[in-house]
Formats: structure tokens, C-alpha cells, sequence
């Protein structure tokens, strides 16, 4: 049974972590002074994690949506080499909205799916 749901992990790990870099580099523009790409997978994949666990999936796929393509989706590493990267540019002032804007779309995001999946 553990190897079927590493399987599931590793096959959700491998769309995702796909997705994330077409969606990156879809929406990041070339000229990279604002980490759009890394705010917008961060937010699209909190709202489909909290869909995912709202809703109350089988285990099998919160392991493949959930754990594995969310997980290799979204990029906490991302965001903190963003955050500093900004920060270090001479830019604290776009680093903090950076750093609050995530944390409240994201929060934003989660709270949205749950009103939209229900009361459980």
C-alpha cells in the first residue's frame, strides 16, 4: 500500500512541478522586478489544495492533487529567495507588500474555497 501512494505523490509531483514552471514563465514578463509567476502559483495552488481537502477527497487523491501536485505546485523556497531578493535590491518597501500581498491572497484563497465547497 505505501508504494501505490508514493507512486500517487510522485505522479501528482511530477504534474505539478510541471504546471508551476508553465504558469511561471507564462505570467512571469521577462523584465523581473516583481515575482508575479511565484505569487500566482502560490495562490492558484492554495485554492486547489483548500478545494481538495474542503471537499474531502478519497485519501488516494488528496495524495495525488493534494500532497503531490499542490506540493510540487506551490514554492515556500521560491517566495523566501524572492522576498530577500527584493529586500537586498534596495527594495524593502516592495519586499514587505510582496511578502503580505502572498500571505493575504493565498489566506484570501483558502478562505474562498471554503465558502465556495461549503460546511463540510
Amino acid at each position: 500500500m505505501a508504494m501505490i501512494e508514493a507512486v500517487l505523490v510522485g505522479v501528482g509531483g511530477a504534474v505539478g512541478a510541471t504546471a508551476r514552471y508553465l504558469v511561471g514563465t507564462f505570467v512571469q514578463p521577462a523584465e523581473r522586478r516583481f515575482p508575479v509567476g511565484t505569487l500566482v502559483v502560490n495562490v492558484l495552488g492554495s485554492f486547489v489544495l483548500a478545494l481538495v481537502a474542503f471537499l474531502g477527497v478519497p485519501s488516494d487523491l488528496f495524495l495525488l492533487v493534494g500532497v503531490g501536485a499542490c506540493g510540487a505546485f506551490t514554492t515556500f523556497s521560491s517566495f523566501s529567495v524572492d522576498t530577500l531578493r527584493l529586500w537586498e535590491s534596495d527594495r524593502p518597501g516592495l519586499a514587505a507588500v510582496y511578502a503580505l500581498s502572498t500571505l493575504m491572497l493565498a489566506t484570501g484563497a483558502v478562505a474562498t474555497a471554503g465558502l465556495l465547497v461549503g460546511p463540510a
